[in-house]
């Protein structure tokens, strides 16, 4: 077989010319220009745009896409410029309406016109980088028509006004607003943003800047502020409404500029009605409003902190420093947590529970509060006051929320040594009396002070309660081994370990000789049970219980062991002076001149009497059994006279016995810094021991310094021989 030649195919050219027709692009071009005047006079049902879209195909296949393209703008142009004198011709709040109908024309002219252009768009626009057939109309209506002389100020204008309107409580066309500002969007958000929004935003500072002067002038703090909250929410409705949502930020940093950091400053301190007033008058709402608006502002909140820390530093100094107010130390403290309290509830409610409010409160509190170097005995006479009779009508989750807010105080204080020292004194009298209302709350306190400050601060009050419970079981073993005669008075000892306790030497007054037989007898028990200690009576401290007949009444007295060894002398003497009675007892001057004075000058209690009557206890005083004293109760509780403060002396003690035991707690943190350094100068000693006692108390610098001196002393540091503000260790 033979192969056969592949034969190749060849299409030739035709013989004869082709004719084109010389008008085809002017009666395709009429066609569609026909057919888009009538889509613009409302008669597209009639066209075929089929019919339509083959023409402009076919155009733009020979070649005629630049002329057609050309032809079209024209065209639209032609169009636009015959709507523009329609929208100038419209009047008053016609111009918007009318307006807004040209442009509705204009868009659905433009997507059929873009369907019939279809190829266009796709083949001949797209290579030559030419605008869309649509974006193109768009421009034509911003240039022609939006951006038109007679046209582009009218419409700034009347939307300016429209605003303006509904600004002073008019009710405009929301609806063709909305309408037009998207139109202006649409045309670009250049267009809005130039031909609109830098306008709107222009005016608006312009009159929030004179309405905010106006109000400023006639309102009070809080009315302004509310005229300024709802200005900031209408905008914004305003926005939501009819405007392009990036408005939003825009418009209200205006309303914030205008109408709240110009004015800040004189609106915070307003007379009458500014910031302070609102915490004086606890005015939560307008404080929430002035929080919440304020933070829109640069610095807001710190002006706002700042007012409030000075109002609190200075009201507080006023409370510290007034001398009618500390004369009742319980009242005192109450004022101070109802303070707290006060502002507790104003950083919570209305400023949002902000932390840097609660420090800069915190900061405040304890600035005033350490003015009054008294402030840590009469929290503790506050707590004394609470845990000996309790909060009146309270439970005990009562009491244990005023113990908590009691501590928030005790954080406050920079001498919490010298609260310590109080504390122990009070504990030891509600302990030693029994008037403490709960085991449950003492202990209680405890833990709070034991969580604030540490094992080593509350060690020595549980040696107390320890105390209590040993003596208890050794009082009844010496009644248990006790022989003989029992119809005597009974004692009941509660043993006090001497580093626990808060005694202090005091010399024993002279005991009845009843009570002297008991406790010599006790004495030789506990002793005999106890090798090597010793034991010294505290008759300061105890209390007793006597049977007392007046003219044929019988009741049962509870006094102090003081009062009872005044009572007893009565026994055998009708009539004593003051001379007799404190040359018989030993009882200390100022002790007995508040035992007699419970004794004999409080009413309802005055089993004595005292000639001549007074108040006040002098060395002339004589003193009566009183057979004409009366109770309805048959059981009698005479309390002594107690001064709750202390008086100068006793506090110049006090401050001294704190000052004593400060020093070893220095020299000790010293050691430790020196011990870890080995070498430090003088002023890095200073903020090193200032830094770890702190806790506790604010050491003096000048008391460091000789504590230092001690120590070198005593070898354990010594001073550098070249620099003599080095210092190093030696032990």
């Amino acid at each position: 077989m033979s192969s056969q030649k592949k034969r190749t195919l060849k299409i030739d050219a035709f013989k004869h010319k082709v004719e084109a027709d010389p008008k085809f692009f002017d009666k395709s071009w009429k066609k569609l220009e026909d057919a888009i005047r009538e889509i613009y006079n409302h008669n597209a049902s009639g066209l075929s745009f089929e019919e339509l879209y083959r023409t402009a195909y076919n155009l733009v296949l020979h070649k005629h896409g630049p002329k057609l393209y050309e032809k079209l703008t024209e065209n639209l142009k032609g169009h636009l410029k015959e709507m523009c004198r329609s929208i100038e011709d419209a009047q008053g709040s016609l111009f918007l309406e009318e307006l807004q109908r040209r442009w509705a024309d204009h868009n659905k002219a433009l997507q059929m016109i873009r369907d019939i252009l279809m190829y266009m768009d796709r083949t001949f626009i797209t290579s030559s980088k030419k605008t869309p057939v649509f974006d193109l109309g768009l421009e034509l209506w911003r240039d022609f028509v939006v951006h038109a002389p007679k046209i582009y100020g009218r419409l700034v204008d009347t939307l300016l006004e429209l605003i303006h309107r509904e600004r002073m409580g008019e009710v405009i066309n929301r609806g063709l607003m909305r309408s037009t500002t998207k139109m202006l969007l649409d045309l670009g958000s250049s267009v809005y943003q130039d031909d609109f929004e830098k306008h709107f935003l222009e005016v608006s500072a312009s009159f929030y800047s004179g309405e905010s002067q106006q109000f400023i002038e006639c309102c009070d703090c809080g009315e302004y502020l509310k005229k300024s909250e709802r200005r900031l929410a209408e905008e914004l409705e305003r926005v939501s409404q009819y405007m392009d949502a990036k408005t939003a930020d825009k418009i209200t940093s205006v309303v914030d500029k205008e109408m709240l950091s110009k004015h800040m400053q004189r609106l915070i301190h307003m007379e009458n009605s500014g910031l302070v007033n609102m915490f004086v008058d606890d005015k939560h709402e307008d404080l929430s409003r002035m929080y919440n608006l304020f933070k829109r502002v640069p610095d807001g909140h710190s002006t706002i902190r700042s007012v409030m820390a000075s109002h609190v530093k200075e009201s507080g100094k006023a409370l510290v420093s007034d001398p009618e107010k500390i004369k009742d130390p319980i009242e005192f403290v109450q004022r101070l947590l109802n303070e707290k309290d006060k502002y507790d509830e104003i950083i919570s409610v209305s400023f949002s529970n902000d932390k840097t409010f609660q420090n800069a409160l915190n900061s405040s509190f304890e600035n005033f509060i350490n003015l009054n170097n008294r402030s840590p005995e009469f929290i503790s006479l506050f707590v004394d006051d609470k845990l000996r009779k309790g909060v009146k009508g309270a439970n005990e989750e009562d009491v244990e929320t005023v113990l908590d807010k009691v501590m928030m105080l005790f954080r406050y204080l920079q001498e919490k040594d010298v609260f310590e020292k109080y504390y122990k004194q009070h504990l030891a009298k509600r302990l030693l009396s029994g008037k403490t209302t709960s085991d449950e709350a003492e202990r209680s306190m405890l833990v709070k002070l034991k969580t604030e400050c540490g094992y080593q601060f509350t060690s020595k009050l549980e040696g107390m309660f320890n105390d209590l419970k040993t003596s208890h079981d050794t009082v009844q073993s010496f009644y248990a081994n006790l022989s003989g005669d029992t119809d005597g008075p009974t004692v009941s000892v509660q043993i006090l370990t001497t580093g626990s306790w808060p005694t202090q030497p005091c010399t024993p007054c002279k005991l009845p000789p009843e009570i002297v037989d008991i406790s010599e007898k006790f004495r030789a028990f506990y002793l005999g049970t106890h090798n090597g200690r010793r034991l010294t009576w505290q008759t300061n401290m105890g209390n007793a219980d006597i049977k007392a007949t007046f003219g044929g009444r019988r009741h049962e007295l509870n006094v102090s062991t003081y009062q009872m060894c005044v009572l007893m002398l009565f026994n055998s003497a009708d009539g004593l002076t003051y001379g007799d009675i404190e040359q018989a007892t030993a009882i200390p001057h100022a002790d007995l001149k508040r035992c007699l004075q419970s004794l004999a000058c409080v009413k309802g209690k005055n089993v004595l009497r005292k000639e001549p009557m007074s108040k006040d206890i002098s060395d002339n005083d004589t003193f009566y059994y009183n057979d004409k004293f009366t109770s309805k109760l048959v059981k009698v509780k005479i309390g002594t006279v107690v001064a709750q403060k202390e008086t100068e002396p006793e506090k110049l003690e006090t401050r001294q016995r704190v000052e004593e035991d400060r020093k070893p707690q220095i020299e000790a943190a010293i050691v430790r810094i020196m011990k870890s350094r080995r070498v430090l100068d003088h002023n890095s000693i200073i903020t090193e021991v200032t830094k770890q006692l702190q806790s506790r108390f604010l050491p003096n610098p000048v008391v460091i310094k000789k504590r230092i001196e001690s120590l070198i002393e005593r070898e354990f540091l010594e001073r550098d021989k070249v620099d003599r503000k080095m210092y190093r260790y030696l032990a």
